[in-house]
């Protein structure tokens, strides 16, 4: 809201959602990834082999994790020329420059998110969810006090309040975690027996991700060869939309990790389908209804929380239309992210490899027929019809996995 009221859809916030692209392109792929593939092997050694086994493996993972985000960091800025002319295809020479600017003032975040993702899953995994989850409150409000206390700064003032914002959440999660007797030191032993299983988890889960996360990337880049205000557009219309989602599929695929890993530790396949099938009614009970609200009331909710300042009736409606699109996807991205928790937790993180693939592939065809037929709105359209394509193709995976992992503990 406070960034509509300040930027509207200008130029200036067009070169900042691209910079952000790449950083958290990188995040999610590098640290989220590695997340995901160190929880279920972090549990079961901690319940099977102790707390001072679990501490070195997560000694090893910090420093691991380390070294790539520094590694990946270094090659972002250096190789920054090549790929943003590229990226923002639709942009002049002057917001070009601006771009690889805020980029350069961004590119911190690589590093404190992915310690801020690594060191709060291990506290999810102590099934200790409330700070995890009130901590990204943080960004915000520092981001605000920015944007509200220097003026002169103008967009850079969402870079640094975003950096300091990291900074802080990672502090505050640290500091707990350090209370509990857990060494946030990295130290490196090696590629143990642990930390091999770790790696071999991450490799197809990496692929997965940057091709999950590479259907952002692509979409912001061809909203960039749109009209100007066109990649603000079409993230606004998803600001609505990312809060539902957040809000539920963080929450529900945060708490259930821990206990999918637990019942694939003690072979429980009975309480795992069980639990799969209530979750997954759940969600759409709640879901579909959701998404109507949002798709019937789209433009008087833009209207309300955006129409102000530089954000004009024009941009109100825009705005709107992609909302709807977007909307869409609710049911089946809650979904989706459920049955990715169930397939890292049984280990078979090569699906969502494929899968994502596969995602990639549907992405960028949809969004050249939508684009031609509705604009940036045929962009958002485009990423509902992914999800629905992604949870289709998952949940008949996973079902067919535990159907097949099942059996094969009975022989």
């Amino acid at each position: 809201m406070v960034v509509a009221w300040k930027f509207g859809t200008a130029d200036d916030l067009d070169a900042f959602l691209i910079a952000l692209v790449v950083p958290f392109v990188i995040t999610n792929v590098i640290a989220s990834s590695f997340n995901a593939a160190l929880i279920p092997t972090y549990i079961r050694v901690r319940e099977q082999s102790g707390i001072k086994a679990a501490q070195k493996l997560f000694s090893g993972a910090i420093a691991w994790s380390l070294g790539l985000l520094g590694i990946t960091t270094v090659l972002m800025l250096a190789t920054a020329p090549l790929y943003l002319p590229k990226m923002a295809a639709g942009f002049s020479a002057e917001k070009l420059d601006l771009t690889y600017k805020l980029l350069c003032a961004i590119a911190p975040i690589i590093l404190l998110t992915g310690m801020m993702t690594i060191w709060g899953a291990v506290l999810n995994a102590g099934e200790q969810f409330a700070l995890v989850a009130v901590a990204p409150i943080i960004t915000p409000l520092i981001t605000m006090l920015f944007l509200f206390g220097i003026n002169s700064w103008g967009v850079f003032s969402l870079a640094f309040g975003l950096v300091c914002g990291q900074l802080l959440e990672m502090l505050v999660v640290g500091i707990v975690l350090s209370r509990q007797g857990i060494s946030l030191l990295p130290k490196w032993y090696g590629f143990d027996t642990h930390l091999s299983e770790v790696a071999g988890q991450y490799a197809p889960m990496i692929a997965g991700a940057f091709l999950m996360c590479s259907s952002g990337l692509v979409d912001q880049s061809m909203a960039a060869m749109l009209p100007s205000g066109s990649v603000a557009s079409l993230n606004y219309g998803n600001r609505i939309i990312s809060l539902a989602i957040t809000i539920t599929s963080t929450a529900l695929s945060t708490a259930v990790i821990p206990y999918f890993s637990k019942m694939v530790a003690r072979e429980d396949w009975t309480t795992l389908r069980h639990t799969l099938k209530q979750y997954l009614g759940l969600i759409f009970a709640f879901s579909i209804p959701l998404t109507g609200l949002i798709i019937l009331f789209s433009e008087p909710i833009v209207q309300i929380l955006l129409q102000r300042g530089s954000f004009t009736a024009n941009d109100t409606h825009l705005v709107a239309q992609i909302q709807a699109c977007y909307a869409f996807q609710i049911p089946f991205y809650i979904a989706s992210i459920l049955v990715v928790r169930l397939i890292s937790a049984m280990r078979y993180n090569q699906i969502l490899m494929w899968g994502s693939g596969g995602n990639l592939i549907v992405n960028v065809s949809l969004n050249y027929l939508f684009m031609q037929w509705l604009g940036v709105p045929g962009i958002a359209l485009s990423t509902s019809g992914v999800y629905l394509f992604s949870f289709s193709f998952l949940f008949c995976v996973a079902i067919q996995k535990i159907k097949q992992t099942e059996r094969n503990f009975q022989l």
